[in-house]
């Protein structure tokens, strides 16, 4: 891999260095005990300003019996109630603000693929630490000022296109919003343009790969030297399989459009050893997820996010339904890291009394020679049996023989795995759809 990265302006400098001091903010250079102490003062604050402002979590604080005032520590926020993406589209749209609306600055809202979508609003501070934790995030991914960063997150309503934008701007880096789609173009920029950073779903970025090699270009030769990968889960396997095929330093980010968007959590280039929350805006927890009980760091579980300084929309107790644990930070010792995410308890399969989760598969793939890490799984019923296929995508040059070997291979592995007998399909290349934003892995064909 490529160890060093030229800087613009400044000296070629090595790629998976700290940056250095002069480049950290006040929030990174607080110690362990500083930000704690910050950190109850906020709580306190937001406890206050969410009772006082939004008649939802005054109902809801209410009938838990507790008051802002009962928060006395930081342990003391396992009292109160928790926020779900339910009690947010009940709320549709406005009815979580805390702010009258000519304070808010701007509106975002989630897909709304499964529902209503959820809403969330931004007054300019927010939206200035939003900038703030973006760029953070990109510094400590490597990206230096001076930097071009071609973003393909979609922008619009999803918060991730805007989210990257204005923290790229923040980092001092030239941004290339490219957003989703017409991947050809998006390749024949990246050849143009010669950026040196892309913030994209990992998912989109295996189209952009493939799309570099059916024209004829081998994506190592690109410009690219820092991949900043976020908006659904991948896998370690994954990472590999990205930095060899790019000759670049494949890291993660972290964010949900309920809390803020990209930028909660970032993945340091020079450890690559999880995501460090940016404590100093959000507070995590690890729960039980059956239970509801907090868990303690190193103990896996549902994370579980608190705002500390939104103003127009802030967030008590938000179940991500994301499954990780909390480890101690190293490479910014003050902020505590999570696990990456390669699950969500939402997106759990239960086959034949087995839970699986896609992610599962997806290492089992990405390990078979002879197949792409282009795959799908499809559930269907079979008369009173549920019954699992798992699709995969040939490599090009792959055989008969070759993919007969592969489709046996992913099917005893995941049979001594997960645990489960599956059918494995492989398919012509190009065959399944690609994605160019969050990839749909699981088809649910089952009848009620």
């Amino acid at each position: 891999m490529s160890s060093d990265l030229t800087a613009a302006p400044g000296p070629r400098r090595r790629l998976g260095e700290a940056p250095p001091a002069g480049l950290l903010d006040d929030g990174e250079r607080l110690s362990r005990e500083e930000l704690r102490a910050n950190q109850l003062a906020h709580l306190q604050a937001t406890l206050r300003h969410a009772y006082q402002h939004v008649e939802m979590y005054r109902r809801k604080f209410d009938a838990a019996g507790v008051t802002p005032s009962d928060c006395r520590t930081l342990a003391d926020l396992a009292r109160f109630p928790f926020t779900t993406k339910a009690d947010l589209r009940e709320h549709y749209p406005f009815g979580t603000f805390a702010v009258p609306m000519a304070d808010v600055r701007r509106i975002h809202a989630s897909s709304g693929t499964t529902g209503r979508p959820t809403v969330v609003g931004y007054t300019e501070r927010d939206l200035s630490i939003w900038a703030d934790v973006v760029a953070r995030s990109i510094r400590a991914a490597g990206g230096r000022p001076g930097h071009k960063v071609h973003i393909a997150y979609g922008y619009g309503l999803f918060t991730g296109g805007l989210g990257a934008h204005y923290g790229a701007e923040r980092a001092g880096c030239t941004v290339i919003p490219a957003s989703g789609g017409m991947t050809a173009r998006q390749v024949q920029i990246i050849q143009d343009f010669q950026p040196e950073i892309i913030m994209v779903t990992p998912s989109y970025m295996l189209t952009l790969l493939d799309e570099f090699e059916r024209q004829g270009v081998d994506p190592r030769t690109s410009s690219l030297r820092i991949g900043i990968f976020g908006a659904e889960p991948w896998t370690e396997q994954m990472r590999r399989e990205l930095e060899e095929r790019l000759d670049l330093h494949a890291v993660d980010i972290y964010g949900l459009s309920e809390l803020m968007g990209p930028g909660v959590a970032q993945e340091c280039v020079e450890t690559k050893d999880g995501l460090h929350v940016w404590e100093d805006h959000f507070y995590p927890e690890v729960v039980d997820p059956i239970t509801d009980q907090v868990m303690a760091d190193g103990d896996s579980g549902e994370l579980v996010f608190t705002s500390l300084t939104k103003e127009a929309m802030p967030v008590i107790r938000y179940r991500t339904r994301d499954l990780t644990r909390l480890l101690p930070g190293t490479a910014r010792p003050a902020f505590r890291r999570i696990e990456k995410i390669t699950g969500r308890c939402d997106d759990m399969i239960i086959l034949r009394g087995v839970n699986v989760f896609p992610s599962q598969v997806e290492e089992i793939v990405l390990r078979t020679p002879g197949v792409s890490p282009h795959f799908q799984v499809l559930l269907t019923r079979r008369g009173r049996m549920d019954h699992m296929t798992v699709r995969v995508e040939a490599r090009p040059q792959a055989g008969s023989r070759e993919r007969d070997t592969a489709a046996t291979a992913i099917a005893e592995g995941v049979k001594d795995g997960v645990g489960v007998t599956v059918e494995v399909a492989i398919v012509e290349p190009g065959t399944l759809e690609r994605s160019v934003g969050k990839l749909r892995r699981v088809i649910d064909q089952r009848t009620p």
